[in-house]
């Protein structure tokens, strides 16, 4: 099976081929570049390099959030255009779904996917090692807050942070939890990871019209609506 995957929740994003349970081809975005403005040209760009052609694409793939609320719709609505041109349905995955299984954690840890939700807030959840039911529902909750949930979860076992939310609050993480936490340096691609659990899961598919966005948190826009009709 071949899945064509995308990443849109975060600035850089990415987009990759996955051929069964190997990626043909990954490449990340250009931050400096709206998603808008390079899809579909990195879809193209990710097939020519995996040396496959679009018709030969058995199922697409994209992360659904949370993260970017406007990376989201973008990524979404490009691939609900291109299956409803190629006539084929789409996996919508998590994206601390894709963080957890590309996390380079050890057997025996918990891994602990953190993607920065602005505002001083974090989106978070935590897996087992090599397992993708979470142990934590998504949260959207600052970072204090997430280490306190996450700590009495874990029980004094070791957890590996991973994602845009752990490396920007890594201080925190190892303030509050020292040697029981280790935070990734790295931000990794997702495109490769959310087309690896679409191909291994393609029984999560929907028509394109079924995908909604993985929010957590209410959209920025009406949670500034609502504060501006408390202060009317």
């Amino acid at each position: 099976m071949i899945v064509l995957a995308l990443d849109t929740t975060g600035r850089t994003g990415s987009a990759a081929v996955v051929r069964d349970r190997e990626v043909l081809a990954e490449t990340s975005g250009d931050p400096a570049i709206t998603h808008a403005a390079r899809l579909p040209g990195e879809l193209m760009d990710v097939l020519a390099r995996a040396e496959v052609p679009l018709a030969a694409v058995d199922l697409l793939a994209v992360a659904a959030g949370p993260g970017s609320f406007t990376g989201l719709r973008v990524g979404i609505a490009a691939m609900q255009g291109l299956a409803m041109a190629i006539g084929k349905p789409i996996v919508p995955v998590s994206a601390l779904e894709a963080l957890a299984l590309v996390a380079a954690a050890p057997a025996g840890q918990l891994i602990a996917p953190w993607v920065d939700a602005q505002r001083g807030e974090v989106f978070a959840s935590m897996y087992e090692v090599g397992e993708l039911t979470p142990l934590l529902d998504s949260t959207a909750l600052p970072p204090d807050e997430t280490l306190a949930r996450i700590a009495a979860l874990a029980a004094g076992r070791r957890i590996h942070f991973v994602g845009d939310g752990a490396t920007r609050y890594a201080a925190r993480i190892t303030a509050v939890l020292g040697s029981g936490a280790e935070v990734a340096a790295i931000v990794p691609r997702l495109a490769g990871a959310v087309g690896l659990i679409a191909a291994a899961a393609p029984q999560r598919a929907v028509a394109p019209h079924a995908i909604a966005p993985i929010y957590v948190r209410r959209p920025d826009v009406e949670l500034t609506r609502e504060r501006r009709a408390r202060e009317a």
